[in-house]
């Protein structure tokens, strides 16, 4: 027989013989306890069952539990065996997609009757049940043929229809995976049995049209997750039950900062303290970019669909557009041709005609400009949440047209200001390099330039990066920023996306005249450090807590008072702390002095400041920090020192 090369990460070569499995070859070439480790392996760094042959000289890695991917796995494994559960404890149920996804698994299925909490336990109980029997999974390869005639007698319509759309796209065989008796419709791969999942929680269930259409019936998306043990389960739910108590959809309203009504989905109502709150980060921005170079603009939110076709909106991003009757259009026409105007979803370009209103020079090269004009984006109905996904917002939105030997300074000072605002609420991030895209503008000569200049200017700031082929803007290629909260989950946020499209002659036509006198072509910089205000708003409430430092909380002091007599006091404390640019509110009530306090902290004010008849006599207040850390009785102009200090934006200190 035949002998192939196994290649092995650390360089070294194996020899065996060709169509062992790639179990056998671990456990007799390597070891048997990296044999029984082994959840799944890369053979040419393609992801593979253990149970894969191998047939030619190839590399191949071991995946194990403590690799991340290994979990994917078996998240994967876990929703096929809640799937055989599901159809083994409600006869007639139809099943149709169950994928891994970020911390766990879905699997939708096709049932008249609703899911209930109990029927959630019962299913949870019977797969972890299963789990414990160590069925293998089983791979097979069938024709599409036979495929069909499988799912056609099990009277599974949807996995019919799923094989009918992978033949039409030219498949002539599938690969079915089995444990026990139950089969389903997979490409793979899968871990060598069920003991391998661990242990499954189920989470929730949910509403899902089938393929995310409408028109289509309506499933039912169970949701849960898998764990290789007990205890890496327990600490998941510990995390997902403290970010459900940060919920910002819950702090926000509790807090008196927003408040979502149905005459306006996916547009928030921000109350008073929320409106004090969004303007602290507006204006802590607008200061800090000022002092940069930036020129605030406004601009236009309606304009005509001839700005979204020169910019290529209109025709890659019109459905995600509000688009807008001309009443002066012809009647007689299709309403989509009489809807040729639209809100901008974007700046850019608007932008792009403020800078081509002047003549340019490339003495003032670059030209920044900064908004956080209102902008509105339709997103589906079913994928809005609190302020996370919504329809109207603003962005700390700023273009930069420059010239391309600029690039890696501005992307430098960019980086800069992003470390000042990250810092100053405590947000460690990392970069990310994204790539051309399949659908985009331009030819490859430009993006080869564009990712050319981005890339060198990403590599001087000395970062450590990772490459997202293929994400990139369709105009250009982009620097993005994930944040890591409290909770330890990520979120993507700044972005610094270079643009080589939209000067050319087919889109804006942008110009400078150079130092040569000829007419040169800018680039053009996109970039926002928060992002959408609206969703960096719900990231820093759950990071938070709610519980804002002294610079960012709507109010930064409650003067509290023991008794009337103080009244006039705290009053006039009060007064004198707002004259100095402090938020400053006064408890002056009838209530008890604990009820005060209390009250103080479930709005999560930073200082509590009691007074009484000392604080009064001696002119001074008793603070109490958010969470009951009391600094004892100390002179007013202690306390406006110490408040000056932590009330300061940390951007411009």
């Amino acid at each position: 027989m035949s002998q192939v090369t196994v290649t092995l990460p650390d360089g070294s070569k194996k020899q065996a013989e060709a169509g062992i499995t790639v179990h056998e070859f671990v456990r007799t070439s390597i070891g048997a306890g990296l044999a029984k480790a082994a959840v799944v392996a890369r053979l040419d760094g393609t992801l593979v069952d253990l149970s894969r042959k191998i047939e030619q000289d190839t590399s191949l890695q071991v995946v194990t539990s403590k690799n991340p991917e290994a979990l994917e796995v078996v998240r994967h494994d876990a929703a096929h065996v809640m799937a055989s559960v599901v159809q083994r404890l409600f006869p007639g149920t139809q099943v149709t997609i169950g994928p891994n996804i970020e911390d766990g698994f879905y699997y939708d299925f096709f049932r008249e009757q609703p899911f209930t909490p109990d029927d959630l336990e019962k299913i949870e109980k019977a797969v972890n049940e299963e789990i414990s029997k160590d069925l293998p999974f089983v791979r097979q390869e069938i024709s599409a043929d036979e495929a069909i005639k499988l799912f056609e007698g099990k009277g599974e319509k949807f996995k019919v229809e799923l094989v009918h759309d992978i033949v039409a796209k030219g498949a002539k065989t599938l690969t079915l995976y089995s444990h026990g008796d139950w089969v389903d419709f997979c490409l793979g791969p899968h871990g060598p049995s069920t003991a391998k999942i661990g242990v499954v929680k189920l989470l929730s269930v949910a509403g899902a049209y089938w393929r995310g259409d409408s028109k289509n019936p309506m499933l039912q998306r169970i949701y849960g997750t898998a764990f290789f043990d007990k205890k890496e389960l327990d600490a998941y739910l510990k995390r997902v039950e403290d970010a459900r108590k940060r919920d910002h959809r819950k702090l926000g309203p509790a807090l008196g900062l927003f408040h979502f009504h149905e005459y306006a989905p996916g547009a928030a109502f921000w109350l008073p303290y929320g409106t004090t709150f969004l303007n602290t980060l507006t204006d802590s921005m607008r200061q800090l970019v000022t002092a940069s170079g930036y020129q605030e603009v406004k601009t236009p939110l309606l304009f005509n669909k001839e700005l979204w076709m020169k910019s290529g909106h209109w025709g890659k991003y019109r459905e995600n557009m509000f688009l807008v009757v001309d009443k002066e259009a012809d009647e007689k026409l299709p309403l989509e041709d009489r809807c040729n105007q639209s809100l901008k979803p974007m700046n850019c370009p608007s932008h792009h005609l403020i800078y081509a209103m002047t003549k340019r020079s490339y003495r003032e090269l670059p030209v920044r400009y900064y908004t956080t004009d209102v902008l509105h984006r339709n997103e589906a109905s079913g994928t809005l949440s609190g302020l996370t996904r919504v329809r109207q917002f603003q962005q700390d939105d700023s273009h930069i047209y420059l010239m391309e030997e600029q690039v890696k300074d501005e992307v430098a000072s960019i980086v800069t200001l992003m470390k000042k605002v990250y810092s100053a609420v405590n947000l460690p991030f990392a970069a990310k390099f994204s790539t051309r895209p399949q659908m985009r503008l331009g030819d490859d000569a430009m993006w080869d330039r564009a990712e050319g200049a981005l890339k060198g200017a990403l590599e001087a700031t000395g970062m450590q990066w990772e490459l997202n082929a293929g994400d990139g803007a369709f105009y250009g290629p982009k620097i993005d920023f994930d944040v890591t909260d409290s909770l330890g989950r990520k979120w993507q946020l700044c972005t610094i996306q270079l643009d080589y499209a939209a000067p050319q002659p087919d889109r804006f036509d942008l110009k400078y005249t150079g130092s040569d006198n000829h007419e040169h072509r800018p680039v053009v910089i996109h970039r926002a450090i928060y992002g959408s205000l609206e969703r960096f708003s719900a990231i820093l409430l759950e990071h938070f807590a709610g519980a804002f430092p002294a610079w960012l909380a709507p109010v930064q002091v409650r003067l509290v008072t023991v008794s009337e007599k103080v009244a006039a006091y705290a009053l006039a404390t009060g007064e004198r702390l707002r004259k100095l640019g402090f938020r400053v509110e006064v408890d002056a009530s009838n209530e008890k002095l604990g009820s005060k306090i209390r009250d103080a902290q479930i709005q999560k004010i930073p200082f509590t400041c009691v007074v009484g008849d000392k604080e009064a006599a001696d002119g001074g207040v008793s603070p109490r920090r958010y969470g009951a850390e009391d600094l004892k009785f100390m002179p007013l102009d202690t306390f406006i020192a110490l408040l000056t200090k932590e009330g300061a934006v940390p951007y411009n200190v």
